[in-house]
């Protein structure tokens, strides 16, 4: 074995540099290490035992210098496949392989072996099918309870998947139920929270707020709104200069008229929302929400409206007065419920009065449809158009 190791260090390692330095001296750009240099080095090794002990030392070291030379002066070499399992193989026999290494680090090296021992190991533990556990009915199913029924945990879905002779495990739920619900925890607390509890009942909830507007001497001016939460429909407004707690319960008795109120509404903790607005709440039958303090995102549907108006219209108008507030408010809210189709609600129109594609059309009566007339109608001076096909 010592002798194996002298011969290969006296002679493999002298020619493998030496047909190194004689393709990096034809090619000092491009690929610098072909596949041709693994093959040169065995019949270099050959050649070099008829050479004594003290020329092969001179011409290591000769190959040395013009190495390090060589490493100066070209680029990087591009090292491909086959390249790096030599230079593994070879540094795995030779004690002082850190020293002898010029076109690449030690680091370099270890990071070629640690790659190949995880592709190796990764090809050992695959398994030889890949096919799922569960079918995709059964995954669906899963997803569906989950979707429809937020309260519900892992083990509860798993005992109602038992009783239709399904027999999935708890990790394997939590799993699926992961999915169907996106980033967040997959346990369902047994309490609802508010997003919850808004998606559950927003055709029931109503949200009021007040909107702030300037007119063209500075002087503030109050819109007052009431919209549903489910349709996006604005129930009721008003513009005012002084709002009072009595102006404000008048706006909610105006907005229910003969008893056509909503189970919940949703409110800040404004002071103008005082004890006479209380009793109207109280004699409607309406059970107030009060959002924390400092917390917008407890009404983000509010926030949201209050951003429209501000970017679709008021920001563009100049106002003069209340009553010019509660004309251009007036046109808008028309805009708004009859024309405007609203993301929250997947594109539609607040009062349903059309949509953009009706459910069961074909594409036949879509392509009829491409070819008729398409009018505008403008909203606010041109600010917006409402775009609907001729009859």
């Amino acid at each position: 074995m010592i002798a194996f190791l002298q011969f290969f260090v006296m002679f493999v390692i002298p020619a493998f540099r030496r047909s190194l330095v004689n393709v990096l001296w034809r090619k000092p750009t491009g690929n610098l290490l072909p596949t041709s240099i693994v093959a040169s080095a065995v019949p270099g090794a050959a050649l070099d035992v008829c050479h004594s002990k003290s020329e092969l030392l001179v011409q290591n070291a000769l190959l040395r210098q013009q190495l390090i030379v060589l490493r100066r002066q070209v680029s990087r070499p591009h090292l491909t496949k086959t390249d790096r399992a030599p230079l593994m193989l070879l540094a795995g026999r030779l004690r002082t392989w850190r020293n002898a290494l010029l076109i690449v680090q030690p680091d370099t090296l270890l990071r070629w072996h640690r790659e190949g021992f995880r592709l190796f190991w990764r090809r050992k533990s695959k398994t030889a099918s890949r096919k799922p556990r569960l079918s995709a009915e059964t995954v669906g199913l899963i997803k569906r309870m989950a979707l429809e029924n937020r309260l519900w945990g892992a083990e509860r879905i798993s005992g109602e998947l038992l009783k239709l002779d399904i027999r999935v495990g708890k990790r394997t739920v939590q799993k699926y139920m992961h999915q169907a619900h996106g980033p967040g925890p997959t346990e369902r607390k047994a309490n609802q929270n508010w997003c919850t509890f808004v998606h559950n009942h927003a055709p029931q909830v109503w949200a009021c707020g007040f909107l702030p507007v300037y007119d063209l001497f500075f002087r503030p001016l109050f819109l007052f709104f009431i919209f549903e939460l489910g349709s996006r429909r604005v129930v009721h407004f008003s513009v005012t200069r002084s709002p009072t707690d009595e102006w404000t319960a008048q706006q909610l008795r105006e907005a229910t008229p003969f008893g056509q109120t909503s189970r919940f509404l949703i409110r800040d903790n404004d002071s103008k929302y005082a004890e006479r607005f209380k009793r109207v709440v109280a004699g409607s039958g309406i059970e107030v929400l009060r959002t924390p303090y400092k917390a917008p995102r407890a009404n983000a549907s509010c926030e949201r409206f209050v951003g429209s108006v501000r970017r679709e219209c008021t920001d563009h108008i100049l106002i003069l007065s209340e009553k010019r507030l509660y004309r251009v408010i007036k046109e808008y809210m028309a805009y708004y419920n009859r024309a405007r189709p609203h993301q929250g609600i997947g594109q539609r129109i607040p009062e349903a009065a059309r949509t953009p594609v009706e459910e069961g059309t074909t594409s036949a009566d879509q392509a009829d449809r491409a070819e008729t007339k398409v009018i505008s109608f403008p909203v606010l001076g041109g600010l917006h158009h409402d775009y609907r096909r001729v009859a």
